[in-house]
């Protein structure tokens, strides 16, 4: 092999061979190595740091072509820093909310290519101010309520979130029946916090957030709490406690409170009486079980034999599963 045969062979395990001007010559460089993006320009941010107003991200700049981009954006205190993720913000955009007044922002844009992925933040922006209202509040994501739902526990609303920068909130603490959201307030709660009581037991717990700003107020509820449970759970045969009892028209609601240890539907058995009448029996039952307890309404139309004023009496006994009755409980008072 001639010399020039044999630079010729050494260039060729190094690089890609070309003919330019019928000479074989050797191109420059090597194929770049696979690698992931690689962040040249920090992401930005552009948009106003008010309350209701939207930012929206920068890319930044990357080498290595990425693909595709994603984004976290993050609520920062007032100098950038314990940031934290906003939950459910991984849009380019984002729209300031009530909680970010009076912080700062930045936002995480991660770039991803066939060769892996790689992040970078953004500066933070200034502070956020509160919002120019021009509207009464309004509710964007409802308020929540924390703790255990069982006798002498304590249970503490959030605000939830809210547009129109509300400068105050009112709360009002409400029971629920189990099988249904039918709530009447708890007198005299209007604290943040709330202690639960043994009248509490059987009732879903919820929380009614009144937000006001200078131009009205707006109102939101919770989503009711589970079941409230005794602090000592019920033992044997079940028990049924009429809680209240009235006509409205010709039609009586009851509202009573069941607490079994089956965690199963029980029975629930009704008498109608008056005096000198036939005494007159219906049979209803639980659509979602006592979890031990559980309070209840029913409604019924008298039969016309006990049209008219007098007294009368209603009295409800509970069946479960096994066959066993609660002791009946009985209310009577005058009607008509």
């Amino acid at each position: 092999m001639t010399r020039t045969m044999k630079a010729i062979a050494v260039l060729a395990t190094a690089s890609a061979l070309a003919v330019i001007g019928g000479l074989v010559v050797a191109t420059t460089g090597q194929a770049a190595s696979s690698v992931a993006p690689v962040n040249m320009v920090p992401p930005t941010i552009s948009g106003t740091p008010q309350v209701d107003q939207t930012l929206t991200a920068s890319n930044g700049t990357w080498s290595n072509s990425p693909t595709s981009y994603a984004y976290q954006w993050l609520r920062c205190n007032g100098g950038g820093n314990n940031c934290a993720l906003v939950a459910n913000a991984t849009q380019q955009t984002y729209t300031l909310v009530g909680a970010d007044a009076g912080r700062s922002m930045r936002v995480r844009v991660t770039a991803t290519n066939a060769d892996g992925s790689a992040s970078a933040q953004s500066d933070q922006t200034t502070a956020v101010t509160a919002a120019t209202s021009s509207a009464a509040p309004k509710n964007t994501a409802p308020p929540t309520i924390s703790g255990t739902p069982r006798v002498g526990q304590v249970l503490t609303a959030s605000t939830g979130s809210w547009s129109g920068s509300p400068t105050s909130f009112a709360y009002r603490w409400q029971d629920c029946n189990l099988d249904a959201v039918v709530c009447t307030d708890i007198g005299g709660e209007v604290a943040k916090t709330y202690s639960v009581r043994p009248s509490d037991v059987g009732f879903r717990i919820r929380v009614v957030v009144t937000a006001k700003n200078a131009k009205g107020s707006g109102t939101a509820a919770s989503a009711p709490t589970a079941a409230a449970r005794p602090t000592t759970p019920p033992n044997g045969r079940p028990t049924l406690r009429i809680i209240r009892v009235e006509f409205v028209g010709a039609t009586v609601y009851a509202r009573f409170r069941i607490c079994d240890d089956s965690f199963k539907n029980v029975a629930i058995r009704e008498t109608d009486s008056r005096p000198g009448k036939l005494s007159y029996n219906r049979r209803f039952a639980t659509l979602v079980p006592p979890a031990p307890c559980g309070v209840y309404t029913r409604h019924w139309r008298p039969v016309a034999r006990f049209s008219g004023p007098g007294r009368f009496t209603i009295t409800l006994r509970a069946i479960d599963k096994s066959g066993l009755a609660s002791l009946p409980a009985s209310r009577t008072f005058n009607h008509g």
